[in-house]
C-alpha cells in the first residue's frame, strides 16, 4: 500500500484543533475550528472522495480517539468518511494503548517503524493518515510517506502545534497537484525527493 496523508494546515503551519473551538485546547490553545468556515461543498467532497479510496486507515492516538468517538458511532450510510472509515482496517500508534474499542482496530507497539513498513508491504492502493500532526512529523522524518497533501486554509492563526517543527529534518519535495477550491482552500500534493539542494554561498 502506498502510505498518504491528508491534512488540514493553516498558513502558518497549525493543524491544531481544525475542527472545532474546542477540539484540542491543549497548551492553552484558544482558536479552534479554523478549517470550518472556509469549507465548500466542492472541497468537503474531495475529502469524501479521499477517505472513499482508502483501503486502511493509520492514526495517532489523540486523532484516533477523537475519529472514534465522533465517526465511529455513526450508522453505516451516513456518507463517504464515516461509510470508510467503520468499514475498512485501522492501525492506532500508541505506547499507551492496549485495547480498541472500535471495530477492526489494531493498536501497533513495539518497532513502529517496522510495522509501519510490514503495512505498506501489503497489497492494496491507500493507507492514509488524517490528521495526526504528530504521527506524521514521525512518518516525514523516518521517510515512510510516499505521498503528502496538505489542505492549506487562508488563515493565520498565531499559535498552536504546527506541522513542521523549529528544528526537524530537512526535506525536497515535488509538487505533482495543486488545486484551488472555492473560498481560498488550496489542495498541494507532494512527494519526497531526497535532500535539499543549498546555494554554495
Amino acid at each position: 500500500m502506498k502510505l498518504t496523508t491528508l491534512t488540514q494546515i493553516t498558513v502558518d503551519g497549525v493543524v491544531q484543533g481544525n475542527g472545532g473551538r474546542n477540539e484540542n485546547r491543549s497548551g492553552g490553545f484558544e482558536r479552534g475550528g479554523w478549517a470550518r468556515p472556509y469549507f465548500h461543498p466542492e472541497s468537503a467532497a474531495y475529502v469524501g472522495e479521499v477517505f472513499a479510496r482508502a483501503d486502511a486507515f493509520l492514526f495517532g492516538r489523540r486523532t484516533y480517539d477523537l475519529f472514534a468517538g465522533y465517526w465511529g458511532v455513526q450508522e453505516l450510510g451516513s456518507g463517504p468518511i464515516a461509510d470508510s472509515m467503520n468499514t475498512r482496517p485501522k492501525y492506532v500508534a500508541s505506547t499507551t494503548m492496549t485495547e480498541a474499542g472500535w471495530a477492526d482496530t489494531t493498536v501497533l507497539s513495539g518497532d513502529l517503524a517496522e510495522a509501519v513498513r510490514e503495512l505498506k508491504a501489503k497489497p492494496g492502493g491507500e493507507l492514509q493518515v488524517h490528521g495526526s500532526g504528530t504521527l506524521v512529523q514521525w512518518l516525514l522524518a523516518n521517510d515512510l510517506i510516499d505521498e503528502l497533501n496538505l489542505l492549506v486554509f487562508p488563515v493565520i492563526v498565531g499559535q498552536g502545534a504546527r506541522l513542521f517543527p523549529g528544528n526537524g529534518p530537512d526535506l525536497a519535495l515535488d509538487l505533482v497537484q495543486s488545486r484551488v477550491f472555492p473560498q481560498g482552500v488550496v489542495l498541494q500534493t507532494y512527494r519526497a525527493a531526497g535532500k535539499p539542494q543549498y546555494a554554495a554561498d
